[in-house]
């Protein structure tokens, strides 16, 4: 059978059912629509089965035409990335590389310095702090912050950076709120959270030690928190690089407590197949090199 239907055929039909229009498949693919029209078409006169009902108004699959879209979504997928794989064996790393990471300076030169040494690279990149789970699909790497213990989310999780992290508070609230020497007591204070990254409001610390604080502040930004913590509005926990200063020169004061805060980490996730694409190993290996040793703030 497979030496009856062409590769192209196949991907006619995937793109067809996942626009539902023979027309917005054709600009996917950048080919006539009378040439998509045709390829479903031998298809399914190939296999002897109808895959897409069409009606002057719309066009849903069959239920030949979904198992057949199912099960040939992985094996595109798998050649592809075969290709790709044998295409990087060449003297320079070619292809598509598909990214979300958070929008940062820091980042954001790592990224652009690779696709400068490697021209043939070629980027889609996405700025999200907290990608859904259904957004991961169809990207090659994901790079994302937490603290502590990761949920299990079938990518693999691999560290690029870690920084050291603390509890401050500005002298300002410290003259309105008592400074708290615990966790039970930081747990009744005026708090600065994230909104939705790093799990939202609870406060990660070592040994495994998680606390729901008070907090009238949620904000996704290091940069926000830090001048929130310097107004007096709330204890924050920051990165020890991004505040050093501070906290020389007395503008905020390091909160010593009975447990330390787990360390802000900047993870890379990506597929878990047994072999990780190339150009994935690749850019992971340059970005690690490029952030070795960072220690500006987390603007």
């Amino acid at each position: 059978m497979i030496n009856r239907v062409e590769l192209q055929w196949l991907l006619s039909y995937r793109m067809v059912y996942s626009k539902l229009s023979f027309k917005l498949a054709a600009e996917q693919l950048q080919l006539p629509t009378s040439n998509v029209s045709r390829h479903v078409a031998l298809l399914e006169q190939q296999l002897k089965v109808r895959l897409l009902e069409r009606t002057t108004r719309k066009m849903h699959p069959t239920t030949a035409g979904k198992q057949l879209y199912q099960s040939i979504m992985p094996l595109i997928q798998a050649m592809d990335d075969v290709l790709e794989d044998v295409s990087l064996q060449g003297d320079s790393l070619s292809g598509s590389l598909k990214i979300i990471m958070p929008d940062l300076p820091f980042l954001g030169n790592a990224v652009i310095d690779f696709c400068v040494k490697y021209p043939q690279i070629q980027l889609s990149c996405d700025t999200q702090l907290n990608p859904s789970e259904g957004l991961l699909e169809g990207f090659d790497l994901v790079l994302r912050f937490g603290r502590g213990l990761l949920e299990d989310s079938g990518w693999v999780a691999k560290e690029i950076l870690r920084w050291p992290s603390c509890v401050v508070a500005s002298p300002s609230l410290l003259q309105r709120y008592s400074e708290p020497s615990s966790l039970d007591e930081l747990r009744n204070s005026p708090c600065i959270t994230s909104l939705s990254v790093l799990q939202g409001m609870p406060w990660r610390f070592k040994q495994n030690h998680v606390i729901q604080v008070q907090s009238s502040y949620k904000v996704n930004s290091g940069n926000l928190a830090k001048v929130a913590a310097l107004k007096g509005l709330g204890f924050a926990i920051l990165p020890v690089h991004s505040c050093q200063e501070n906290i020389e020169d007395g503008s905020l004061i390091k909160i010593e407590l009975d447990c330390e805060p787990e360390d802000l980490v900047l993870y890379a996730f990506y597929s878990g197949r047994k072999y990780p694409l190339e150009k994935v190993n690749v850019f992971l290996d340059y970005l690690i090199l490029a952030l070795a040793g960072l220690n500006e703030p987390l603007a």
